[in-house]
């Protein structure tokens, strides 16, 4: 049949709850640093990988900030300084925004 079981919960993966109880969990660093050329890159840190898919947050955030970016040693890098309107963004996207320090 094609229904995907959820490993921790024991719930159809449509019906699953995990993630969203993980991202009240998290402790969320972001920070801004800058790089060769004087270029600025906001780096988002302390996002368990195993609760969350870091790839497709990290393909939201690029998209809604219009900007490049990666995943590297379960940290997200965003070319540019996006501080504020990641922090903005990860609240409507369901996290704690008592557990985002910028």
């Amino acid at each position: 049949m094609g229904l995907e079981i959820c490993p921790v919960c024991g719930l159809p993966k449509d019906l699953c709850v995990c993630e969203e109880v993980a991202k009240d969990q998290q402790q969320i660093t972001i920070k801004v640093v800058k790089r060769r050329y004087g270029k600025e890159v906001t780096l988002i840190e302390g996002i368990n990988k195993s609760e969350i898919n870091l790839e497709e947050l990290a393909k939201f955030l690029k998209s809604k900030l219009a900007c490049g970016g990666t995943v590297k040693n379960n940290v997200i890098e965003l070319q540019g300084n996006h501080v504020s309107r990641v922090k903005e963004l990860l609240i409507k996207k369901g996290f704690n925004p008592n557990r985002i320090k910028t």
